[in-house]
């Protein structure tokens, strides 16, 4: 046992001495501004890292299936051909319009892609009515719309249709089915 603790007490007594040889060395070279300077450089770089442009991508990239998977998102993939406020925002969800509106049983219809499992939905996008505007989560999203001439394919309609009442409140997104799909 003595031995072993003269072998460890020799390696710690090296390693002092090697520590205090290289400080040593270290504060003849440079001052401690010089240090503080250096310091203070190394941790602006490293602060200003997430700013480049690489770091950017690779940190939206690994963020893109989450926003796709928010439903309180403009990007969540039900949203496609979604113009108005989203209901999830609102006290509803993507498919329940919020307590004190109620679902208009006018509808236009998009086609969705799901990431998740690669396939096309057909999207049934009701208006909630008779509440005010929740003015949360406005989404103008456009893709696969058709000109107005074809109202049935245009989300800029107000579609408060055959309800009590006509104020616009939000938009709910349910799925159909899947697209090119006989029923």
């Amino acid at each position: 046992m003595t031995g072993i603790k003269k072998w460890l007490d020799g390696s710690l007594q090296g390693l002092d001495r090697a520590t205090q040889s290289g400080s040593r060395r270290l504060a003849r070279r440079t001052s401690r501004r010089s240090f503080i300077s250096r310091l203070g450089g190394w941790a602006t770089g490293a602060a200003l890292l997430p700013l480049l442009p690489v770091a950017r991508a690779l940190a939206s990239a690994g963020n893109a299936d989450s926003v796709l998977d928010d439903d309180q998102s403009c990007e969540y993939w039900r949203y496609c051909a979604l113009h108005g406020t989203l209901c999830s925002c609102c006290g509803g969800s993507y498919s329940q319009c919020p307590p004190g509106s109620e679902v208009s049983p006018i509808s236009w219809v998009g086609t969705c892609h799901n990431p998740d499992d690669g396939r096309d939905y057909l999207i049934s996008y009701n208006d909630c009515c008779g509440k005010p505007i929740c003015e949360r989560c406005y989404c103008h999203n456009t893709e696969r719309e058709r000109p107005v001439y074809m109202t049935a394919k245009s989300a800029a309609v107000l579609w408060c249709f055959g309800t009590e009442s006509r104020a616009y409140h939000c938009t709910v997104a349910a799925v159909l089915g899947e697209a090119g799909q006989d029923g």
